[in-house]
């Protein structure tokens, strides 16, 4: 999540906007699995409501085309926007690094709110710990920035085993599970608060992976930056192309090995060895980085059309407003479907995680495009801005925030 300068028009692009407002459709989306209590369920209790049927379906859906995907999306954007942090700073002759810092820590205000206070799967925090680690590779040369951008991305399998003997022991995921749809189906404020920064202490141990999930992707986003592919196009058309194929024939050989392996391994017994379960697991987390890569190159692509610009376009005010509405996207869900709020829990399945969807981005699209016609940024990005330079930026925008000529 990048905030962006109000202040000058050519330092704004629409498509990253646009392409960030995508993102955060598909994170919406995977968050209110987990928000509408659904998440919690075990199988039986999934097989018991009355849409199960419709919910494998939708469930299938979505870890085909939407899990892991989007937030590849997301996190390759803020790697990018520390590139063209670092490239403001350096054209004004200043370093930079403090201002990021500063930014950064903010961040981390934020998100430890957000986590401990409102929801346990905040990605804020996790963004600004792991954006401190992008200043000592500010210099590398962009050959090691993306390989080391691939390497740490699919690391997680081979350090498991040697991580995992140094983590403290934690609770099984179906007990926490239990507890924690229990108390956020309450409608008490103390057991919902309670139980919810047990989640959060839970799932950032028990996800350590997640470290390593998001610095690879910020410093393949960081590589991007670098090289202005989405700043300039049409310069870049040819290497966009070039990654989009690359990453679309990665990702689809990845996720066809998922379901291929097991049957493999069956049939031919020699290949069910450890070292060979071990390359496969790492193939595997190539697939959501390759389609999630191959989403944000084929959506540059089609931005670039003047039909597709126009449609893409109204995801432009939710992008730039990227903060505000991450952080409101919780407030909604629990609001919807924790017990402290109207209580509608899982009990309509994926249908009504995909209703609660439809309902709150279109109110997002709607009121971040009604704000930004009189204010120049979202509240949060406005409040990160002002704690950030320690001044009170400008909020109010006499000409209207969209209607600033892009710099694309």
């Amino acid at each position: 999540m990048t905030e962006y300068s109000s202040d000058k028009a050519d330092q704004r692009y629409d498509v990253i906007d646009a392409l960030r407002g995508f993102a955060l459709t598909g994170v919406c989306l995977v968050n209110l699995v987990s928000l509408s209590l659904y998440e919690f369920l075990d199988a039986p209790a999934k097989d018991a409501l009355a849409s199960s049927r419709f919910d494998h379906v939708a469930e299938l859906a979505m870890a085909w085309s939407v899990n892991i995907k989007f937030i590849t999306i997301f996190s390759l954007l803020f790697g990018m926007g520390f590139s063209l942090q670092m490239q403001r700073a350096s054209s004004r002759g200043e370093d930079g690094s403090w201002r990021y810092i500063r930014r950064i820590f903010v961040l981390m205000a934020m998100g430890s709110v957000h986590a401990w206070f409102v929801w346990w799967g905040d990605i804020l925090l996790t963004y600004a710990v792991v954006g401190l680690m992008l200043l000592p590779l500010r210099n590398v040369p962009d050959r090691v920035l993306l390989i080391l951008g691939v390497v740490i991305a699919l690391l997680p399998p081979l350090i498991s085993p040697y991580v995992r003997g140094v983590l403290p022991d934690l609770p099984a995921q179906g007990a926490m599970y239990e507890q924690s749809l229990e108390a956020f189906s309450s409608g008490h404020w103390k057991e919902t608060f309670s139980a919810n920064m047990a989640m959060s202490e839970w799932a950032r141990v028990s996800n350590w992976a997640l470290v390593c999930f998001v610095l690879g992707r910020f410093l393949l986003g960081y590589w991007a930056g670098r090289k202005g592919l989405l700043a300039a196009l049409d310069q870049n058309l040819s290497l966009l192309r070039r990654i989009f194929v690359v990453a679309l024939a990665t990702g689809l050989a990845a996720t066809v090995l998922s379901y291929v392996q097991a049957p493999m391994r069956a049939a031919w017994p020699i290949i069910d060895i450890e070292p060979v379960k071990m390359l496969i697991r790492v193939l595997l987390r190539a697939g959501p980085l390759g389609i999630g890569i191959a989403y944000a190159t084929g959506f540059a692509l089609l931005f670039r059309l003047p039909s597709w610009a126009r449609r893409l376009s109204v995801l432009v005010p939710l992008g730039r407003m990227a903060l505000t509405n991450y952080v409101t996207q919780s407030l909604f869900g629990i609001a919807l479907f924790y017990g402290i709020g109207l209580g509608v829990g899982p009990d309509f399945g994926m249908a009504g995680i995909l209703v609660a969807w439809v309902l709150i981005l279109s109110l997002q699209i709607w009121w971040s495009r009604a704000w930004l016609t009189h204010f120049t940024q979202g509240p949060f990005e406005w409040a990160w801005r002002w704690l950030t330079y320690g001044r009170r930026p400008k909020l109010r925008n006499g000409t209207g925030a969209l209607e600033r000529a892009p710099a694309s």
